[in-house]
């Protein structure tokens, strides 16, 4: 036990490893001159246009 639960998370992490280095995600260009849609825009733009319509506060 002293040896099998550390070589049990070595073996996790050499096995994540290779899995992260396999499937190696690609880098989005978020650039404001490279976005073609309005879903690949950032979060935070994406709710300021959103809300720039509402002119009157919502009713509660």
């Amino acid at each position: 036990m002293v040896i099998g639960g550390p070589l049990a998370v070595v073996v996790a992490s050499l096995f994540t490893v290779g899995i992260a280095v396999k499937n190696v995600d690609p880098v989005l260009d978020t650039s404001k001159g490279q976005v073609s849609s309005t879903n690949e825009l950032p979060a935070v733009k994406a709710r300021n246009h959103a809300a720039e319509g509402s002119t009157q506060p919502a009713e509660r």
